[in-house]
């Protein structure tokens, strides 16, 4: 499309448009710009003349984008967006960061460890509005479907920036109540005579969680699987609740109560943790301040995880 009458598009007609859009009618619109509602319509008038073509539908329950419309308000919102996030990034500092921040990482890291730990970040920095979209799936940086992420895979997309945030060992988990009714495995043959929750059908962002299931048919351990679950927070909810034994990356240890590790010798696979998020945001002071909050408080957790296993050695020893 092109206008006939400029050649260019009209960023004021552009603004009342996305208004009404987002709006669905001339009088939310107008109470949003202030403008009144005639105002409003004679723009959307002249817009759509210079275009040439209709942006709405006129029905008496409102306004509806035809499909020219449709395609336009996507294109002036991604727009918007991005006027948006340069004008925060030209005048933000770390001092004074502020502005929607949008941080997507797995359901079972997101739902145990991060959320447990975001109070002092969003007191200290009220103007930043904090957004979590737990997904297992790897959202899109790229096409902005969010600011940052923690993953646990080596991101490759070579636009993108990446801080490694540090390992996680996986280990083996029950319930309390569990091995108190089925005993405590010794060994890894002992399992054949223990149930086991394991990760089933679907896909996850981080490539070894069958290593517990690759280990026993390497030692050719014959077990019952007696759930299988495609979510890691759903095998420590299964685990917690006397399901049976399950593996689990060791923060579940620290934050997720009611689980304790069995056979701690067990060598699980390392996970890799990263902090990445696109280059357009290299200088934003937003992401700075809430990556630089994330390695301190990664930092104390693996102090505290030191404690707890020093702590359980020097018992093992005195029993």
């Amino acid at each position: 499309m092109s206008l006939r009458s400029t050649g260019r598009l009209d960023w004021d007609k552009l603004r009342v448009f996305h208004a009404v859009a987002e709006a669905g009618s001339f009088t939310h619109a107008s109470e949003t710009l202030n403008l009144s509602q005639s105002a409003v319509s004679r723009q959307i008038s002249a817009l759509e003349e210079a275009l040439g073509v209709s942006l709405f539908h006129r029905h008496a329950r409102g306004l509806i984008p035809t499909e020219q419309g449709d395609l336009l308000y996507k294109t002036v919102h991604d727009v918007f967006a991005k006027l948006n996030n340069v004008e925060s990034l030209l005048t933000e500092t770390k001092e004074n960061a502020e502005g929607t921040l949008r941080v997507t990482t797995t359901v079972g890291f997101g739902s145990v460890w991060l959320t447990g730990r975001l109070k002092e970040f969003i007191r200290t920095y009220p103007d930043i509005e904090v957004t979590l979209r737990l997904d297992d799936q790897e959202l899109d940086l790229a096409m902005r479907e969010a600011d940052v992420a923690i993953r646990f895979n080596e991101p490759r997309q070579p636009d993108l920036i990446q801080r490694h945030l540090g390992s996680l060992r996986s280990n083996l988990y029950a319930s309390p109540e569990y091995l108190k009714e089925r005993g405590v495995p010794r060994t890894l043959d002992d399992l054949k005579n223990h149930d086991i929750v394991i990760f089933g059908e679907g896909t996850m962002p981080v490539s070894t969680v069958h290593w517990l299931a690759e280990l026993l048919h390497k030692n050719k351990v014959t077990t019952r699987y007696a759930l299988r679950v495609n979510n890691l927070y759903g095998i420590y909810r299964a685990v917690k609740a006397g399901i049976g034994i399950g593996p689990l990356p060791e923060y579940f240890i620290q934050e997720g109560r009611g689980i304790v590790q069995v056979l701690p010798e067990l060598d699980g696979p390392s996970i890799e943790a990263y902090f990445v998020y696109p280059e357009e945001l290299r200088n934003s002071a937003r992401v700075a301040v809430f990556r630089d909050y994330l390695v301190r408080e990664i930092a104390k957790a693996r102090t505290q995880l030191t404690m707890v296993a020093q702590a359980s050695d020097v018992l093992k020893t005195a029993s």
